[in-house]
């Protein structure tokens, strides 16, 4: 399943609300930029309030710093995690 959700998470039968949230994470990684108030209410119209905004904003950023720092120092990791 793991595969599949990194693949193609659109397709995997998890709720629309779950899939924004991804949605989001995706465009918060790639394109932060880009991100506008819409994107909030997005979130917003499935169900999500502002403080799960705010923790789905900070655990995706804080990913991708630990991931950039990470990688930055040439840091290699166990192939079993």
């Amino acid at each position: 399943m793991k595969n599949i959700i990194l693949r193609d998470y659109h397709n995997t039968g998890l709720k629309e609300a779950d899939i924004k949230m991804l949605d989001y994470a995706v465009k918060l990684t790639k394109n932060n930029k880009k991100i506008t108030r819409i994107d909030i209410e997005i979130l917003r119209n499935e169900g999500f309030n502002d403080k799960d905004n705010f923790d789905i904003n900070q655990v995706v950023a804080y990913f991708n710093y630990v991931n950039r720092v990470v990688n930055g120092l040439g840091v290699e990791l166990e192939k079993n995690i």
